[in-house]
């Protein structure tokens, strides 16, 4: 009988290599599930006159973004395309996501859904939503007897 020497590492090795390789093989045949995540950084602020929503969707054509209002939800919908010349190159590394993406948010009762304004410059498309005049603060004017 041979005697062996047991190594209490080598099965933790060995099982941490084939994890390595189920994500692996995940992260290469699931490439187009992955590019179905892409949510675009929103920046929301407001100040006394309006609501401003700043959605950066750098890449994305104008034609290719929906912005809709229906009851008090604002969506903005759109697509950043694979672009087809570009998959014939050796890639290292591709970090950008590609895909549609669907963003939704609820309108609070403030703010007038028929005069909003949308701009898009340098990959950044703004969405104004001017405030109901009730909502706008009012400044009282205290007389002194």
């Amino acid at each position: 009988m041979a005697i062996t020497r047991w190594d209490p590492f080598r099965e933790a090795v060995t099982l941490q290599n084939r994890v390595n390789s189920l994500f692996r093989n995940l992260n290469e045949e699931d490439a187009p599930l992955a590019a179905a995540n892409f949510v675009p950084p929103v920046d929301i602020y407001e100040d006394a006159e309006k609501v401003v929503l700043k959605v950066e969707v750098p890449g994305i054509d104008q034609k290719d973004l929906d912005v809709r209002v229906e009851g008090n939800t604002l969506t903005v919908k759109g697509e950043r395309k694979f672009e087809a010349e570009e998959k014939e190159k050796n890639f290292h590394r591709i970090e950008r996501s590609y895909g549609s993406f669907f963003r939704a948010f609820t309108l609070p009762a403030t703010v007038e859904t028929e005069n909003i304004k949308a701009s898009y410059n340098a990959g950044v498309l703004k969405l104004e939503l001017k405030k109901t005049p009730e909502a706008q603060p009012k400044q009282i004017k205290v007389n002194v007897a």
